[in-house]
């Protein structure tokens, strides 16, 4: 069983439209709705390859209502979510088909008193005992301090779990010192955090500032990974069209369960670069296409960038 941590968890609405142009009106050709927030689509593409999933996070009003009435429709995923006072956020997604880009609007989510948060992470300590690994993902809804990672961090360390953080911003910062095993950021959240372009280089300032090992997506180019174990360029054979807004939620899903299988680091990388292949293709984050995956996988290179050296 793996865990993962929504903290804003939404529902997820995606519109398909023939072709988007900002100042004018757009007819809808396809709507989709579901549970989401990162933390839920990690754990949506676990359940899908077999593994146990567990969801907690934080969820209220009538928008958490129907997140939850969707969460039960999922086989192998276990709902743990803790209510709030406040509703829900949604995200909206426009894929526009014509060149298969993804505009994402984000609302910010509802406010969660400090009680609130006392009870959650009461609840989370007592989740974290039984898992292996945990998934940390996604932005912070308003009123939580911006170390809310970097405690939970440190409750599963002290249970014995392994931590896979996947935000950007001031919560990546503040968790780094707390030591998390794996940190996901994309290129354009590590450039933010470092100040850094170069993602190698970057990825080093965040090893030295406390993480164990990090994984930067490159997007469709790929990932870099720096770990105790060496450093790897992870690279797909081509590039698909679709919707990439669930693709990194697909590789924290693939880096969680290589944790948990004690696989070698060249394996699960390339198992996230194919997963997150997959995922592109599909209309709504949380999904992959398992025929994809397969036909991927194998044709996914793994370059070295370094030796194993000191953190």
């Amino acid at each position: 069983m793996i865990l993962t941590v929504t903290l804003n968890a939404a529902l997820d609405v995606t519109y398909g439209v023939d072709a988007l142009r900002p100042r004018t009106s757009h007819r809808v050709g396809t709507t989709h709705r579901r549970a989401g927030g990162k933390g839920v689509n990690v754990a949506r593409v676990l359940a899908a390859r077999g593994y146990g999933a567990t969801v907690t996070g934080l969820v209220g009003g009538p928008t958490g209502a129907l997140l939850r009435d969707d969460l039960r429709t999922v086989a192998n995923l276990h709902d743990e979510l803790v209510t709030v006072s406040g509703t829900s956020r949604q995200t909206v997604t426009v894929v526009s088909r014509d060149d298969g880009d993804a505009t994402v609007f984000n609302e910010r989510g509802p406010h969660v008193a400090p009680r609130e948060w006392r009870t959650f992470t009461d609840r989370f300590a007592s989740l974290v005992r039984d898992v292996p690994v945990v998934a940390l993902c996604g932005s912070l809804p308003p009123g939580l301090p911006s170390d809310a990672y970097a405690r939970l961090v440190r409750i599963a360390a002290r249970a014995g779990a392994l931590t896979v953080l996947d935000t950007g911003g001031p919560p990546l910062l503040a968790a780094l010192d707390a030591g998390p095993d794996v940190v996901k950021p994309n290129a354009a959240e590590l450039a933010a955090a470092t100040g850094c372009e170069d993602v190698v280089v970057a990825a080093r300032r965040l090893r030295a500032l406390g993480a164990r090992a990090v994984v930067a997506s490159s997007g469709p180019d790929g990932l870099h990974a720096l770990t105790p174990d060496g450093g790897w360029r992870a690279a797909p054979p081509e590039r698909l069209a679709g919707n990439p807004t669930g693709a990194g939620d697909a590789c924290v899903a693939a880096l969680a369960a290589g944790l948990a299988d004690g696989r070698r680091w060249p394996d699960v990388l390339r198992e996230a670069v194919a997963l997150s292949a997959a995922a592109v293709p599909c209309p709504v984050a949380g999904d992959f296409d398992a025929a994809t995956r397969r036909r991927i996988r194998p044709a996914v290179s793994v370059e070295v960038l370094h030796a194993p050296h000191p953190h």
